[in-house]
């Protein structure tokens, strides 16, 4: 039975030894069927002789050997110990190893022991979005921006001056002590006010400006401002306003209805299916949000140590090998991926213990539930059943929404009602 040493929480290290009377037979057999093919100047093939085959290849031969007969007994040894390795072994030579035999010493790192705490004690606070005819108005008058267009300013009232909302065409000169800069002047520029695509100081300067009316302020450039030549300095800029445009959005009717996709123009069947989108993304983004604490509170109930080899093998597989060399601090690296690492290793626990596994019966549920949205439920189908990495990630996706179930039904939830845009928002920064 082979000696296990602990040289860590993980790490590990068994000595593999090999007599080297039975490497040398082996070293001896591929020479010969080497020598059957092998063929060298001067020499019919199948003809050289056996001493210049091993001469020749004879260190190549026994490296190979060596390599195959280490990574077999290596194998072996872990079988009869039954260490769950989690890493690719490192044989280096030993030194004080018997005349008679080759010994290497492997070290590696074996997979933790995952420790689940009581899931009763996770608390979740679960989102709960209803969604109301004023959230639908409210979408309704994002998607009217959306498509708005505008009239030249004049039309729509007394008041020809530029404000917010409006679109200003117009020229500028911007001057740093009196000599014109490069970027600092334009012809027929147009933007909207209020967008925020300008500098405070020259929206501020264009409105109140009436066409044919000019203004001239000064304007500083923040210090991180894109434009290093000028970040920091004080400008002198002067706008002339050559055109006033004011906003106009259309109005709620049967057209309106038919730009959304409705083909008769029905104005509920719109106000139906704007209702059922943000219903399925309410719910969609509802289900992260929970995923997310569901993920926080396993990870928070549970205690194990994580291979440093897998850490590595997660960085790797996303493009970071090396990520000292990178801009972002190494250890941000590192510490994401050992979360995923360890995320990964809860979670094959939990679904092991509990019998969590994606049923087929679930698979399918899912993917015709999604195949739902599109005109050719059918042909989604058989596009996700057609390729197998694509089922791959539906199974995932289910595996997790079984996670997330097993979890609240145990665990402490209370429910919060948010507006969609508050739930909207809470998604955006997570």
């Amino acid at each position: 039975m082979a000696n296990v040493e602990n040289l860590g929480k993980l790490e590990r290290r068994v000595t593999i030894s090999l007599p080297k009377d039975t490497v040398q037979k082996e070293v001896d057999s591929r020479i010969r069927q080497l020598a059957k093919t092998v063929r060298m100047p001067g020499f019919r093939p199948g003809k050289v002789p056996i001493k210049m085959v091993s001469k020749q290849y004879g260190g190549q031969v026994e490296a190979e050997v060596l390599s195959d007969k280490v990574s077999k007994e290596f194998f072996d040894v872990t079988r009869a110990e039954n260490l769950r390795v989690a890493s690719q072994p490192s044989f280096a030579p030993k030194a004080e190893a018997a005349a008679e035999d080759y010994a290497f010493d492997a070290t590696f790192e074996v997979y933790p022991e995952v420790k689940l705490g009581d899931v009763a004690t996770a608390q979740i606070e679960r989102t709960v979005t209803t969604i109301s005819e004023a959230e639908v108005d409210r979408t309704l008058d994002i998607l009217r921006k959306q498509r708005v267009h505008f009239h030249v300013r004049g039309e729509g009232g007394a008041d020809t001056a530029a404000q917010k909302g409006d679109r200003a065409t117009l020229d500028f000169v911007g001057k740093l002590d009196g000599v014109a800069f490069e970027g600092g002047i334009a012809n027929d520029f147009a933007f909207v006010l209020g967008e925020g695509r300008m500098l405070p100081e020259f929206e501020t300067a264009t409105t109140g400006l009436k066409v044919g009316e000019s203004r001239e302020f000064d304007l500083k450039f923040p210090e991180d401002y894109h434009g290093k030549d000028i970040a920091g300095q004080t400008a002198q800029f002067t706008v002339t306003v050559k055109k006033i445009e004011w906003p106009h959005m259309p109005e709620v009717d049967s057209e309106f209805a038919k730009s959304l996709g409705i083909e008769d123009g029905d104005l509920t069947k719109m106000r139906g299916e704007i209702k059922d989108n943000l219903e399925r993304e309410a719910k969609r983004r509802t289900q992260q949000i929970v995923k997310n604490q569901v993920i926080d509170a396993l990870l928070s109930i549970s205690e194990l140590d994580v291979p440093k080899a897998l850490i590595e093998q997660d960085l790797q597989q996303r493009g970071v090998p090396n990520a000292a060399d990178a801009p972002i601090p190494a250890e941000m690296f590192a510490s994401q991926a050992e979360r995923r690492v360890k995320l990964g290793l809860v979670l094959a626990e939990l679904v092991k213990a509990n019998e969590l596994q994606a049923k087929p019966e679930q698979i399918r549920a899912e993917v015709d539930e999604f195949a739902k949205s599109y005109e050719d439920p059918k042909k989604i189908v058989r596009w996700y059943y057609s390729n197998q990495q694509r089922l791959a990630e539906m199974e995932a996706y289910v595996v997790e929404s079984n996670v997330v179930d097993f979890v609240l039904g145990k665990a402490k939830v209370t429910d919060k009602e948010v507006s969609f845009e508050e739930l909207a928002s809470a998604t955006a920064q997570a």
